[in-house]
């Protein structure tokens, strides 16, 4: 799962003027400069996860909506919360995607990724960006991206993996935290995972 989740992150790293551009040419374009990335510097990213974790940061959140991702995937249990509680659930599902996307960096190995036909009316706000995932000796996998027109530009709220949502199976095991343990629960246990993937400095030598 983790893989998979690295690579729906995969399309969005790089782009400082996503903001006019259509989401397809978004996602096109950014997937050839982040496998460019990849294929230069991944083993010095890899032995570095204070400068994989800074990258991640810099290029692939901001195309993002955490806020409305975190809210989608606590679902009913959003409005329970209190506005501090909902300020920590987008922190460490934020912290949580980041940290999966550096693991999941470890594992790509140039697949290749193609790009179905995409239609948008011109004054669109939502579109869906279909993709798949081609690899040796296996099905394709399909990403499709759900995507909202913002005031910054467009931005991912949602990513279905072979027809599974990722904040729908998020909820899933979200909600089962809360009912078990509440919404602070749910806190603790996910800043308790993060804390556990935190990044590490390289090891030096004398």
């Amino acid at each position: 799962m983790n893989y998979i989740v690295g690579l729906l992150l995969l399309a969005f790293s790089v782009l400082t003027y996503a903001d006019n551009v259509p989401p397809d040419v978004l996602v096109k374009n950014t997937t050839v400069d982040v496998t460019t990335i990849l294929k230069r510097d991944k083993a010095v990213l890899l032995n570095d996860s204070q400068k994989l974790y800074a990258l991640i940061d810099a290029k692939v959140l901001p195309h993002f909506d955490f806020n409305q991702m975190t809210m989608l995937a606590v679902g009913r249990y959003w409005r329970q919360a209190t506005p501090v509680q909902q300020q920590s659930l987008i922190k460490e599902f934020r912290t949580l995607l980041v940290r999966t996307y550096a693991n999941a960096l470890a594992e790509f190995n140039n697949q290749v990724i193609e790009f179905k036909p995409f239609n948008m009316a011109a004054n669109a706000t939502d579109a869906t960006v279909q993709t798949q995932v081609k690899q040796p000796g296996a099905q394709p996998i399909p990403i499709d991206y759900s995507m909202e027109k913002t005031d910054a530009g467009w931005k991912v709220y949602d990513v279905s993996i072979d027809g599974v949502s990722l904040v729908t199976n998020y909820r899933s095991s979200f909600a089962t935290e809360i009912r078990n343990s509440g919404i602070d629960g749910l806190i603790h246990t996910l800043a308790g995972r993060n804390q556990q993937n935190a990044p590490t400095k390289p090891a030096t030598t004398k």
